[in-house]
């Protein structure tokens, strides 16, 4: 009878990884380009003997360098494995309450998985037919508030006053601000922590810093809160990052003029391929991400065309749910994997 003490949930289920030669993989939104050419460089002279040592387990290195780009101070910034590893232990230390967190019905999947599997209430709210956020919808009283800036999997941006009035408003919960792709054309709302100690603004490496693979996340919030999130982690595990993420990190972080200059590379591909898909017949909203979500206006079903693109060695990312059934996500490669996918779909479409 011990299955009746289980903890019983539904997973969130990640993008696909295949290993399949010569794949061009536009559905889990990685970089296509590597990481910061001084994390490769290291990499060839990194001494393996120090596996055997327990890591940092305040990881002061990453902290410090993370904090110093982007001008806050050490005790406003948080790290973990990942923003998931930030998120989930944001959700854990923060929603501690019997009122409903809110976040949006169409956004990142995992946010309704973590508020199952810690028993928070939560509540969905439905955004607009063209994806927008209402912030008028979280006036209300609620335990907290998740929103993904620019929102996943819809690439649509809340504008940078409609957030501040969503915090403004909710004074007395934690608002999370998640900018995992904030830097492909975005503002950020991460000045407002001075303004605001109900805030927390959460990043990733895993999109414009190309380090996906090292699972680096971040986040920043006034010192109490940060304090709050440290003595949460510390009490679940202490080394929770490992020692060739905090180097190759810090390496990444200060390597600012790499991040601009792959960052751009992803923006200048990204719209020339809002151009093409939208003379092939696709629709979508205006995408300030790293990816496009798009619909096919023509006969052709969805699934039939995702298909057809794996057959050609190419992976898009399909959602369930009635209200995005009919789109696909495509991630945004080089240039010349852009030019094989657009080319690929005038095949497929007959155009």
């Amino acid at each position: 009878m011990w299955e009746d003490n289980v903890r019983r949930v539904i997973p969130y289920t990640p993008g696909e990884q295949p290993k399949i030669d010569g794949l061009i993989k536009l559905n889990t939104n990685e970089n296509p380009y590597p990481p910061s050419p001084k994390v490769q460089e290291f990499l060839k002279t990194y001494k393996a003997d120090d596996f055997r040592k327990y890591p940092d387990p305040t990881v002061s290195k990453l902290v410090n360098a993370i904090a110093k780009v982007y001008g806050r101070s050490p005790k406003e910034t948080f790290v973990g494995v990942g923003s998931d590893d930030v998120l989930a232990t944001a959700f854990l230390t923060f929603f501690y309450s019997d009122k409903p967190v809110l976040f949006p019905d169409i956004t990142y999947s995992f946010y309704d998985v973590w508020a199952e599997v810690y028993r928070i209430p939560y509540r969905q709210i439905p955004l607009t037919d063209n994806f927008r956020v209402r912030k008028e919808d979280y006036f209300v009283p609620n335990g907290g508030i998740v929103l993904a800036n620019p929102n996943a999997p819809t690439g649509v941006e809340l504008d940078f006053s409609d957030v501040r009035e969503i915090i403004e408003k909710n004074r007395d919960s934690v608002v999370i601000v998640d900018e995992a792709y904030i830097d492909f054309g975005s503002r950020s709302v991460l000045d407002l922590i001075d303004e605001y100690d109900n805030l927390l603004v959460v990043g990733t490496f895993s999109k414009s810093r190309a380090m996906a693979g090292m699972r680096i996340g971040y986040a920043f919030g006034c010192e109490k809160m940060i304090k709050y999130l440290l003595d949460v982690k510390y009490s679940i595990n202490s080394y929770t990052m490992n020692m060739p993420s905090i180097e190759l990190g810090t390496l990444a972080v200060e390597d600012t003029e790499y991040f601009e200059l792959i960052k751009e590379k992803v923006i200048r591909t990204r719209e020339w391929t809002k151009q093409e898909l939208r003379k092939l017949g696709f629709s979508f909203e205006d995408s300030h991400t790293n990816f496009i979500f798009a619909k096919y206006d023509g006969a052709m079903q969805r699934d039939d065309i995702a298909r057809a693109l794996r057959e050609r060695n190419i992976l898009v990312r399909c959602f369930n749910g009635e209200r995005i059934k009919d789109y696909m996500r495509l991630s945004i490669g080089t240039d010349e994997e852009m030019h094989i996918v657009i080319d690929a779909l005038k095949e497929i479409l007959g155009k």
